[in-house]
């Protein structure tokens, strides 16, 4: 059976700005905030959640189908789908529109400004979860607000059990419908800013929060992360890094760490520091999707962070 992972696909325009933002950005000044970044690096990368997720499960040996929704220009993404055999199934192609589009900047201390365009992606309720036996577990991570409502909805409705992964698209939704989401969820996936985020709009405390799901998993960045699951907290070291080079994607890639963990039924310590080395092979190569890797080779670096082996 396979991972369905609800999401976008996109085209990621990444743009490196050499200097720090905080240089140049002033705090009592940001009610008139009017800056320009001098980027001298520009690359357009394919992206997008559920294209990441997708193509990070691929390397860990697992089956992965996207659910996701594009435009008129999307050939060259269905083009490298199809060479790295990913099945298209749940892609579907909105005429008239554009595929999402993120333009992200970095600066020189791994922070980013992401300008985003939804394009086709705002018509992801056109799809449906299949109740067909075929799907192990699913994820909603950002997308359409239509689509990550009613995706969760079917998943629940199918007893299917999913990931919710609300990342970006978090401020689209109410604490009420946020609740909503976390009733139906299995686990919850968000970074701190995110996490903070969350119980603001709740009003639940991680605590609170993590018992209504399986796991709550809070990542930190280079601090590592924390699975809140049976009334504990394990706290997840980071996998070493041999050379950062870019921060884009390594959500992304730690989300399928996740999901192939979870279907493989590992404990969640070791479900974590996959987690961990995928997103530390994934943040010493630019984009979301240019690193490399097979199941030994990511044992390996597992095995080198933690002294043991995942299989």
């Amino acid at each position: 059976m396979s991972i369905l992972i609800c999401g976008s696909i996109a085209y990621d325009s990444i743009m490196v700005f050499p200097g720090r933002f905080a240089d140049h950005i002033l705090p009592h000044q940001v009610h008139i905030l009017n800056v320009a970044f001098l980027v001298p690096k520009l690359r357009r990368e394919f992206g997008g959640c559920a294209g990441n997720i997708a193509y990070n499960v691929k390397l860990l040996g697992g089956q992965a189908w996207p659910m996701a929704t594009i435009g008129d220009d999307a050939q060259p993404y269905a083009d490298r789908l199809d060479r790295l055999q990913i099945s298209q199934r749940f892609v579907r192609r909105v005429e008239g529109s554009f595929t999402a589009q993120a333009f992200i900047t970095t600066d020189a201390d791994n922070n980013q400004i992401t300008a985003f365009h939804p394009g086709a992606m705002s018509d992801s309720h056109l799809n449906h979860i299949p109740n067909d036996g075929s799907i192990k577990l699913g994820i909603v991570a950002p997308d359409g607000r239509d689509g990550m409502l009613q995706h969760a909805e079917q998943f629940a409705e199918h007893g299917i059990p999913f990931v919710f992964d609300p990342g970006q698209g978090l401020p689209m939704f109410s604490g009420e419908e946020l609740r909503w989401f976390i009733d139906r969820a299995s686990y919850v996936a968000v970074n701190d800013y995110e996490a903070q985020m969350l119980s603001d709009r709740t009003q639940l405390t991680l605590s609170e929060l993590s018992r209504k799901v399986s796991a709550l998993v809070v990542t930190h960045g280079a601090a590592g992360s924390q699975i809140h699951t049976d009334g504990k907290v394990l706290e997840i070291p980071v996998a070493p890094v041999r050379d950062p080079v870019d921060p884009t994607g390594c959500g992304d890639a730690y989300r399928a760490g996740l999901l192939v963990g979870i279907t493989r039924e590992m404990d969640w310590e070791t479900i974590g520091k996959l987690a961990a080395t995928m997103g530390s092979i994934k943040i010493e190569h630019s984009g979301g999707q240019n690193h490399t890797a097979d199941r030994e080779s990511i044992a390996d670096r597992f095995n080198e962070a933690f002294g043991y082996r995942p299989w």
